[in-house]
């Protein structure tokens, strides 16, 4: 739920900042589009990663004990 929401609100974002670079033709919302591109993806690898731990790595611990 809470990574639904922060996707939301990033895809608000960039569609908003990009509207406003091709009204204002200003390099400052291309950037901060970038920035907030790169945040979703630092996200999304750690939830994914923490996903496949949970998923795989702790059901083979129990498979273990």
């Amino acid at each position: 739920m809470l990574i639904r929401l922060a996707l939301l609100f990033a895809i608000l974002l960039i569609g908003s900042a990009t509207v406003l670079y091709l009204i204002t033709r200003d390099p400052r919302y291309q950037r901060f589009v970038w920035r907030v591109v790169r945040l979703m993806a630092y996200v999304l690898l750690i939830f994914g990663a923490l996903y496949l731990l949970e998923r795989y790595g702790l059901v083979a611990w129990m498979v273990l004990v």
